[in-house]
């Protein structure tokens, strides 16, 4: 977004239809507009008279529906590229049921303006989900859960955001602890509310991508998991090697510590006995070569 006029509809559609074709059929993900804080640009807000904001201002979909002349291209441009391949929407900062239906009307009005130009698009709109970066939607996840068709799981801006610490501020950056009982205790609220719904939820951020956070993320009863490319392998590699069962027992434990030191310990214990297991299956592995 270094640029001084954002990208116009056919833009992004160029852009997003490319993505949709390349996925060969499997559903994508799209985040709407998701600047301020760390990923604010400076550029993009001159454009419509506003300053860069912080961490606290108008982010994630607080600036869309501020400004929903954008969301409404945006939506447009997703719409059409839903044409060559499924496509799911998600919303970023979200923090009440409110927003979330505010968006859905933008996303109909959209669908509705493409009609009236005679474009073809699905005549389903797509899923809609909502991210739980803030411990308000965390905390009210039941109800944004009746309005959402999926959750995902911000974990390092709701680590940040509950443990009131910007990790640019070197003063306070090592008090940054997604194993904070309290993050943990969020997240746990988050998934038991999905599942109440029977809607998904995935986990994305660092832990999600970090292989000593896998066994709590699954005994936590994540599923899904959003992570850089490069970190595929090793988490794969873990989850192959995990039992479940005493990873939700490992879980239960945890979630009953008040100390992340406490937490940390028992998720070292757990990541040495995996490393046992994984060498034994290299040692099997090789003895049958």
């Amino acid at each position: 977004m270094n640029r001084s006029v954002p990208p116009d509809e056919e833009e992004q559609f160029e852009v997003f239809r490319d993505i949709v074709i390349r996925s060969g059929g499997r559903p994508v993900t799209m985040r709407t507009l998701d600047l301020g804080g760390e990923k604010g640009e400076a550029l993009f807000f001159q454009q419509f008279g506003m300053s860069a904001t912080s961490a606290l201002g108008i982010r994630g979909i607080r600036l869309s529906l501020a400004r929903p002349e954008i969301l409404d291209v945006q939506f447009r441009a997703m719409l059409r590229a839903s044409a060559y391949g499924p496509i799911h929407i998600l919303l970023p900062m979200v923090t009440s049921v409110a927003e979330v239906r505010a968006a859905r009307d933008i996303l109909a009005r959209a669908a509705r303006r493409l009609h009236r130009r005679g474009i073809d698009i699905p005549t389903t709109l797509p899923l809609v989900g909502a991210m739980i970066e803030v411990p308000c939607a965390a905390l009210t996840a039941d109800s944004i859960a009746k309005v959402s068709d999926f959750f995902a799981i911000g974990s390092n801006d709701l680590t940040m955001y509950t443990l009131a610490i910007d990790r640019s501020d070197e003063r306070v950056a090592h008090l940054y602890n997604p194993l904070h009982p309290a993050v943990l205790r969020l997240i746990e609220a988050s998934i038991s509310a999905a599942h109440r719904a029977r809607i998904p939820i995935s986990a994305c951020g660092e832990v999600a991508g970090d292989p000593r956070f896998t066994p709590l993320l699954l005994g936590l009863g994540v599923r899904d998991l959003s992570m850089a490319a490069n970190n595929i392998p090793r988490v794969k590699r873990c989850i192959v090697n995990l039992n479940l069962s005493f990873a939700e027992e490992i879980t239960r434990r945890i979630m009953i510590e008040t100390d992340p030191i406490r937490v940390q310990l028992l998720l070292d214990d757990f990541e040495a006995n995996l490393e046992q297991v994984d060498h034994a299956h290299a040692v099997k592995f090789e003895t049958q070569g």
